[in-house]
């Protein structure tokens, strides 16, 4: 049926009808009304969405940025990024350690394989007979230092057998870090500790070791090489009689060890380094023998550089090795001296 208002004019149709059909347009025009409404939010949702992701993505370059920020020239002057070459062969002492007991094989490839970082260089190191130069780099600093340690620990020496670390004031040699934290021998590390020739020192080689072990000190505490109460110290020990026993010069034994010491507690020779720059002084005119001594690198000393200067940071994050057995693991960049606790 056709609609009766079809042909009505506006005069013809009443004033209730008139109010009508407006009503119904308004129906119409309310989704159109909604649609607009939600394009605009979307649009808007869209915009903003996109700015945040813009600023996340931004933020995560420039993070990306920060992680791979370029070495300072200090830096590399101190811990050159291609490593040192230190003027010693260790030949088969890693597979002595271990066929002595000194070092138990499955205990230390454990601490690695955990981190699953015992690689090539560290089982030829560890079991090889033929091995060359040692080369110390940031990456295996902490690895060198463990396999030093065995040895300093385990190599007969008088400096062991009659020095600071037998004094009765302190209650034994196995009192120490540096003995009783030795956990990873068979059986007792005291049953190793001074008891294996790995070398024979000759009675002038030995006043070197002796002589240099004197003035060579640890930013993790007071004493000298002399005092090897924790790892750091007896490791140094092993390299010094390493290096007596293949004929260094003690120029080069001064030199060598400021380089290890570096690579062992980075961030506190990056410190030493800036302040030594700020006095004019560059890193590689430095004397080695003075800044390994007591006024440098002893705890107390090196306080004092560090209350002078601004102390830089080590850009690959690491603070420096631990006094542990488990020694070289990765951890985030610290400002605190490494100490010489387990």
């Amino acid at each position: 049926m056709q609609n009766e208002n079809y042909n009505q004019t506006p005069e013809d149709v009443s004033e209730e009808e008139m109010v009508y059909e407006p009503e119904v347009k308004r129906d119409y025009l309310i989704p159109a009304s909604i649609l607009i409404s939600s394009v605009i939010l979307a649009g808007a949702w869209i915009y903003t969405t996109g700015l945040k992701a813009q600023t996340q993505q931004k933020t995560s370059i420039a993070s990306s940025q920060d992680k791979a920020a370029p070495v300072s020239e200090l830096e590399n002057k101190v811990l050159p990024s291609q490593g040192i070459e230190l003027p010693v062969v260790w030949g088969d002492l890693g597979a002595k350690l271990v066929s002595t007991g000194v070092i138990d094989v499955d205990k230390f490839k454990a601490i690695y394989e955990q981190r699953g970082a015992f690689t090539d260089e560290y089982k030829n190191l560890l079991l090889g007979e033929s091995n060359g130069k040692l080369k110390m780099t940031s990456a295996n600093s902490g690895y060198l230092l463990n396999l030093l340690w065995a040895l300093g620990l385990a190599n007969k020496n008088p400096i062991l057998d009659t020095g600071e670390m037998v004094n009765p004031a302190y209650g034994g040699a196995g009192n120490f870090a540096s003995t009783g934290g030795w956990t990873i021998a068979k059986g007792s590390p005291m049953n190793h500790y001074s008891q294996h020739k790995f070398f024979n020192l000759t009675a002038e080689q030995q006043a070197l070791v002796d002589k240099v072990s004197r003035g060579i000190y640890r930013p993790c505490c007071g004493n000298s090489t002399h005092f090897p109460d924790c790892n750091h110290g007896m490791a140094m020990l092993g390299i010094l009689e390493l290096m007596a026993s293949q004929g260094v010069s003690e120029q080069d034994m001064w030199k060598t060890a400021l380089a290890v010491n570096s690579h062992w507690f980075p961030n506190n020779y990056l410190t030493i380094a800036t302040y030594m720059k700020a006095k004019g002084v560059d890193w590689k005119d430095v004397n080695p023998q003075e800044m390994l001594g007591i006024n440098y690198s002893s705890s107390r000393g090196y306080a004092n550089i560090a209350s002078q200067v601004t102390q830089p940071q080590q850009s690959g994050g690491s603070s420096g090795s631990g006094c542990g057995a488990d020694a070289g693991a990765p951890v985030q960049q610290q400002s605190q001296q490494p100490g010489c606790g387990i």
